[in-house]
């Protein structure tokens, strides 16, 4: 069902699975308008008809945040996911996959990307929690403020990235962890990918 999904349709059905995930509800038509730049609601509307009659969504027009997402079983896969990652202080990222994770299969995965857990609470104010999967594409470049995979003297965390003129800066969104600071020179630093999606399963 989901190749019958327009471009438009799929990433709105993204955005609704992304909230939902991230923030425990889904998203307003308000938030919806605004994250995809229209001005008219009916517009959205009609997109979400669409999902709704395709099986992907229940709407409640009576409650502002009343976009069920009712998916079964069969849209989700099995996805492997090659290890951990600290949000917190740095720990062995492992070379073989040690568990699986079911992604729903709308999920966008670019090419080579590949799935890490989440490990610590150093993301909390990001809304990335220790047990959470992070989709980390290795072909992007990283510009400032993205979140990142870096690997640190053989271990690897997921931060915020900032680079400076001759450092690089590795930020959490806690406020109880310091930011780890490395020059960018430093050969027991590497760059692995940016963080493209978080996905949470909320059995969890």
């Amino acid at each position: 069902m989901a190749n019958k999904l327009t471009e438009i349709q799929k990433k709105i059905l993204e955005f609704i699975m992304d909230m939902k995930a991230g923030l425990g509800s889904t998203p307003s038509l308000a938030e919806i308008a605004e994250k995809f730049g229209y001005r008219n609601r009916s517009t959205v509307q009609q997109h979400l008809q669409a999902l709704e009659k395709k099986g992907f969504i229940k709407r409640n027009p009576k409650i502002s945040r009343g976009i069920e997402i009712t998916m079964k079983d069969n849209f989700f896969s099995p996805r492997p996911v090659l290890g951990e990652v600290a949000a917190g202080n740095p720990l062995t990222i492992y070379p073989d996959a040690v568990d699986s994770v079911d992604l729903p299969a709308i999920a966008n995965m670019p090419r080579d990307s590949f799935l890490l857990r989440v490990k610590g609470d150093s993301l909390k104010d990001a809304y990335i929690f220790s047990g959470d999967i992070v989709i980390v594409n290795p072909g992007l470049e990283a510009r400032n403020g993205q979140f990142v995979v870096a690997v640190l003297e053989d271990s690897a965390v997921v931060k915020r990235f900032v680079k400076k003129s001759n450092t690089i800066e590795l930020h959490s969104e806690n406020p109880e962890y310091e930011p780890i600071i490395v020059q960018a020179d430093y050969d027991q630093f590497k760059l692995v990918g940016v963080v493209v999606g978080v996905y949470r399963s909320m059995e969890n």
